[in-house]
């Protein structure tokens, strides 16, 4: 309630004392992770996520504390902290769902060297503002860095002074180049792009019959 004829003050931040924990090694079930977390406060409950068939882990869990303020300790502290010989990510697990949606403070993050792991982007990106989420995109199958990453910060503002300040700049001596993340339909171009991928395509099959299959649906340049 107002008084004074004043409009509503700013909305106020959401609080969640739930908490994403990825990259898990898929052994890592709910007594570890109990045991681990609740050291740092009263948990709640654990949720390890599991495929629906097979009943085996997807590498990922959700902590929910009691308090908001062991949440965040949590984060602050054990966030990268090794379980079962592998370094574990925390983030909010739904800070701001809308903020999440819009893409506010999203950036990304290319030509990084094969040695930045999650830790290292987060501690590079961390001094310019509270990170909700941070991740170095690597290989399914050998587990080394593709070269990009993503890092979503709480506020534009904080997104804005990363850019300006890391942007060109040399990460463990390679230049590196931060700008905003743009989903791939809103990206320029993206409209005219005409090329289509085919695969499965019969070993019989030859460039002539390709063609007339496809040119029934348009102009093939």
């Amino acid at each position: 309630m107002t008084s004074g004829g004043e409009g509503p003050g700013p909305a106020q931040p959401f609080h969640s004392a739930s908490l994403y924990v990825g990259d898990l090694a898929l052994d890592v079930n709910e007594g570890l992770l109990f045991e681990v977390f609740n050291a740092v406060g009263p948990v709640s409950s654990i949720r390890v996520c599991r495929d629906a068939v097979t009943r085996r882990s997807l590498g990922y869990a959700y902590i929910n504390y009691h308090q908001v303020a062991d949440a965040e300790r949590a984060l602050d502290t054990m966030n990268f902290t090794m379980i079962k010989s592998r370094p574990c990510r925390i983030m909010w697990s739904q800070r701001d769902p809308s903020m999440r949606r819009s893409g506010v403070g999203n950036i990304f993050v290319k030509n990084l060297h094969e040695s930045i792991d999650n830790k290292m982007l987060y501690d590079t990106f961390s001094l310019f503002g509270n990170i909700l989420s941070c991740k170095v995109v690597c290989d399914r199958d050998s587990g080394k860095s593709k070269g990009y990453g993503y890092v979503h910060y709480e506020t534009a503002e904080a997104a804005n002074a990363a850019i300006e300040k890391l942007d060109g700049m040399l990460i463990d001596g390679q230049e590196v180049q931060v700008g905003h993340f743009m989903r791939r339909n809103e990206r320029p171009g993206q409209s005219d792009w005409t090329n289509c991928f085919v695969k499965n395509i019969p070993y019989e099959w030859d460039d002539a019959k390709l063609k007339e299959v496809f040119e029934k649906y348009g102009d093939i340049a």
